[in-house]
This record gives C-alpha cells, structure tokens and sequence, in this order.
C-alpha cells in the first residue's frame, strides 16, 4: 500500500478547473498527502506526469509541494503530492496574503533566473500564437467575442491589437517563469506563508508577466494593483500589453461555449478577462 495505512478520510480539493480527481488524504495513522489521478487517456495524466517532473526538480527556495511518488496502474496515472497544511487564499484578498504571495514568487523567480526544466516555451511564443485576439479581430478574421460587446473593447480595438502586439519583445526573458499563476493555485499555511501550485504549464519569460496574472484578482478586489506591482519594474507599455492580450485571451474563451474542462470555467475566464480589461480601462483613462 503506497500510502502506509488504511485511508481514513478524502476532502475533494475545492479549487481547480478539471474534472479529474484531487483530493487531500488522510490515513488512519493520521499522515496526510493530496492525491491527483486521471485516466490514461484523459490529457490530466499527461499534466500530471509532467508536473512530477518539474516540481521534483525546482529549488529549494521555491515554496511548492513535491511529489512523494507517483504510480501507473489499472489505467490511471497517479500523483501523490506533499500535503500542505492551509487553505486557498479567498476573495476579496487580504493584504498579508496577497503579500505572502508576492514574496513566494519573488522568491521562486530568483531562484529560477537559470531554468530548472529544460526545453520550456518562451512566453513571447505562446502570447503570438495563442494571445493575440484583438489582431485577429482588429484583422477581420475573428468576430468580436459576445463576452466583450458591452466592455471598452469595440471602442478600443485598435489600441488593444497594438498594445498586444508591443508585449512579446518585451516580456522577453531567460528564466522560468511558473505559467499560470493565479489565486487558486496558490496555498496559505498556517504560519501565513504561501505556497505555489499546479507547476504544469511553465515558460521563459520576465516574472513581472505572472505577478500581473496574479494581481488581476487583487485588482477584483478593490486593491491598488498598481502599487503591487510597482517593485517588479515592469515597463507600463509591457504591463498594457499584459492586461490587452489576457483580456482579450479570456473574453474570447469565454465566449466558446460549455467547456469540458470544468462547468466553473467559462464564468472564471469572463470574469477574469472583464478585470483584466477594466484594470487596462482604468490605467490608461479610457
């Protein structure tokens, strides 16, 4: 038995936005780890595997749960992750945690100036091929996304497919960044520190790109996302362009229908493009 003892207790994770299983696991000798398994052929155990094999590999220094194993049976892929002892950061943020946050990837992006995964794709790639929507509209080979007909986009085409893209030259960078940095990635301990999860989609690129991901919900919540970003020295045409491609990114996704992925996951995406857009709106006196 893998886990050492009979299974006393399983708490489905309550963040996320997969279908497949996650849950935190207590035995009965009282040992907890938090659990993710897919089927095979379900494109979660290809994540899955492949965070084992980041977060296995990252620095001490950064603040993330490491694998304790993982196991290939019965047609399942599965991953058992350190459990940490905490909770997910909730809405409206809290300054200490927003804080602890920023400090956790402050940290984990110094110690990841030199890559410790090899062969990761360069965020400027991945915002020209994926992250360009207001172009493809601006262009006429995309509709403008229903998600986004009442916002300041149709008024600030132009401007937005500019903006998106000047981003690419600039968020260029050497080090590694973690990809999807967001609230529900992120765990709180008891002690206030933060600890950063869900390492399945890193790139190359300048951190300030994921500080931005992250500040989008702070922006939600009525905190001066601004003065939380000011120490990342990001360059404002870079932080426009950050806000222009995401918005336009989640507005359209948003606008594709039920996904597979999660029924949550649609509302997330408008929700998060309407910020994004409305922090751009906001910054630039539209």
């Amino acid at each position: 038995m893998r886990l050492g003892a009979p299974i006393a207790a399983v708490r489905s994770a309550g963040g996320g936005f997969t279908r497949a299983f996650a849950a935190l696991i207590t035995t009965q000798e009282g040992a907890k780890v938090f659990v993710k398994a897919a089927p095979r052929q379900d494109p979660n155990s290809h994540w899955y595997a492949r965070e084992a094999a980041i977060t296995t590999a990252l620095p001490r220094e950064v603040d993330a749960a490491r694998p304790r194993w993982t196991m290939d049976h019965s047609g399942y892929f599965v991953l058992c992750l350190e459990a940490i002892d905490g909770h997910v950061p909730t809405l409206p943020w809290q300054p200490a945690e927003l804080e602890a946050t920023l400090t956790a990837w402050s940290t984990a992006a110094e110690a990841l100036r030199t890559p410790t995964t090899p062969d990761l794709p360069p965020i400027a790639e991945i915002i020209r091929g994926e992250m360009s929507w207001w172009s493809e509209i601006a262009a006429g080979r995309e509709r403008m996304p229903r998600t986004a007909r009442n916002t300041v986009a149709p008024a600030h085409l132009g401007e937005l497919a500019d903006l998106e893209q000047t981003l690419p030259e600039l968020v260029k960078g050497p080090g590694m960044m973690h990809g999807d940095l967001r609230i529900d990635n992120v765990m709180i301990d008891n002690d206030g520190r933060a600890h950063l999860c869900d390492w399945t989609w890193p790139t190359l690129g300048a951190p300030w790109f994921d500080a931005i991901t992250l500040l989008i919900s702070a922006f939600a919540s009525g905190l001066d996302a601004d003065a939380y970003l000011a120490p990342w020295g990001a360059p404002p045409p870079g932080v426009d362009g950050a806000l222009a491609a995401l918005s336009g990114y989640w507005l359209v996704r948003a606008d594709g229908g039920p996904s597979s992925a999660s029924p949550h996951s649609r509302q997330h995406q408008r929700f998060s493009g309407e910020q994004a857009l409305s922090w751009l709106a906001d910054r630039r006196g539209w």
